[in-house]
């Protein structure tokens, strides 16, 4: 069984609806037909399934088998496809616990769709879930022993006059393997510790890691984002050596360069700036905002390529380097974010999400600062570009010439990144921001190749002005979509 090079997710940076809907907020069954898009058209080899703070439909093994018979027929689902489901974490997402016990419980129904096509013997078609917000291995273990015992062994007990298994049927799979997507600077560079030690007492035959690149840009900058991965990365390099198991990072990166910057035209640069990963996430602008050609091409470039050995890197150079640029940067968007939480609301959605936690939903606590409640990063990013200040630059002004050479070393892609992100600069509007980000504007300019594109300062002229002057809602999400479809993503 191949670890797939490509992961289908649902994140909502689109600007663009996808061809087999008619609305502009996905849900339910667009989400069906999105998935079989991204397996039969993108040539995605697996799909996440999303339950973290978003509405579900619990049956799409059964759905996907049942309508597109003769495709799953030649490819099946936990063979040679893989869906793997995303999982509240209960620690955090105290509201939602009970919808991860739910979750769990729907994957031996999945099975049974499974072997009602496939016949006995057939492959689970779910045997991974991915936990967010992961901080621990005996996080992981939870998730891991709660589907053993709670929900595989169940078969084994006796109700009434008939074991469970007698009544119900066999639960399968008898376990699941359990991903941890890790987001925040301590864990990311412990992301060694907490494998090695939820491996400790197992035998398996890989275990994946989701490394975040979101968030972790949101908290501590582009640049931070960037040398946090680099150093979890290589740890995670040398915990694969000592225990001779393949390891398998997951990169969770989007088509905006504050997010990644993983989207067809760019595709040789994020192999050359992360080899080791092995799984790439294509995202909802990466699908429906190129042609398909396009993308379809990006996809099959990725799916071709081989994961290579990590980047050597000097991990105390580069914890001095994020402490560094995150503290500047930090300090940016605390002057920022009244302008950020203003402009948020009126960026148009484009999933079904669940209002859960925080006014934006899953709002972020920046860098778990007291009083800087933030949006989530789609919105945050697409507030941010929408003004016509790319965040990706923010930081840069805290790093001294000697210091920028050390970083280029470590962060090989760094002038095309900012090149790509001081496309999307509004001179005009500087007059409107903190003196402090105007500072880190001029060193961003002074260091890297600064071309803005007209069409977009534009946009982001008008919507500045909009916001300053009270513009009805309407107008401002329009402004926004005009931008937004000149970047190609949404946030």
């Amino acid at each position: 069984m191949n670890v797939p090079r490509c992961m289908s997710t649902q994140h909502p940076d689109n600007v663009a609806s996808p061809f087999f809907t008619d609305r502009s907020v996905l849900r339910g069954e667009d989400e069906i037909r999105e998935a079989y898009y991204a397996y039969s058209h993108l040539g995605c080899a697996e799909q996440m399934w999303d339950y973290e703070g978003k509405e579900v439909d619990g049956f799409v093994v059964k759905k996907l088998l049942s309508r597109y018979a003769t495709f799953f027929a030649e490819r099946r689902l936990g063979e040679s496809l893989f869906l793997t489901l995303r999982v509240p974490n209960p620690r955090v997402e105290v509201a939602e616990a009970k919808v991860l016990a739910e979750t769990l419980e729907s994957i031996p129904r999945s099975y049974d769709a499974a072997r009602a096509v496939y016949g006995d013997g057939t492959p689970a078609p779910i045997f991974e879930v991915i936990l967010p917000m992961t901080s621990s291995s005996e996080e992981m273990n939870r998730v891991y022993q709660y589907y053993h015992r709670f929900v595989a062994s169940k078969e084994q007990e006796r109700c009434h006059d008939l074991s469970v298994a007698d009544w119900l049927g066999a639960f399968r799979p008898a376990s699941i393997q359990v991903i941890p997507l890790i987001e925040d600077r301590a864990h990311l560079l412990e992301a060694d510790r907490i494998v090695g030690g939820y491996l400790a007492d197992k035998q398996v035959p890989w275990q994946r890691v989701f490394l975040a690149r979101s968030d972790p840009a949101l908290n501590y900058g582009q640049i931070g984002a960037v040398l946090l991965l680099k150093v979890a990365l290589w740890r995670l390099a040398r915990l694969e050596e000592r225990l001779g198991l393949p390891l398998y990072p997951i990169l969770g990166a989007g088509s905006a360069p504050f997010r990644g910057n993983l989207r067809p035209g760019r595709i040789e640069g994020t192999l050359k700036e992360y080899p080791s990963v092995q799984t790439f996430t294509i995202q909802s602008a990466f699908k429906y905002d190129y042609p398909a050609q396009e993308s379809r091409e990006a996809i099959a470039r990725l799916n071709e390529s081989a994961r290579a050995e990590a980047c050597a890197i000097d991990e105390r150079e580069c914890i001095e380097l994020i402490d560094k640029v995150s503290a500047r940067y930090v300090a940016c968007i605390e002057a920022l974010a009244p302008r950020i939480n203003a402009l948020a609301p009126h960026v148009p959605q484009r999933r079904a999400r669940r209002l859960h936690i925080g006014l934006f939903g899953y709002s972020r606590r920046l860098d778990g600062r007291e009083g800087v409640h933030l949006p989530r990063a789609i919105r945050f990013c697409a507030a941010l570009y929408s003004i016509g200040l790319p965040p990706e630059i923010l930081g840069v002004g805290a790093l001294s010439r000697s210091e920028l050479a050390r970083l280029r070393a470590a962060y090989v892609t760094i002038d095309r990144d900012m090149e790509d992100s001081l496309r999307f600069l509004c001179e005009e509007n500087l007059a409107y921001l903190p003196a402090i980000v105007q500072r880190e504007v001029g060193a961003a300019r002074d260091a890297f190749a600064c071309v803005p594109d007209p069409g977009h300062a534009d946009a982001a002229r008008h919507i500045l002005a909009g916001l300053r002057e009270g513009e009805a809602s309407e107008a401002l999400s329009a402004g926004i979509l005009r931008a937004a479809t000149a970047r190609r993503f949404l946030g």
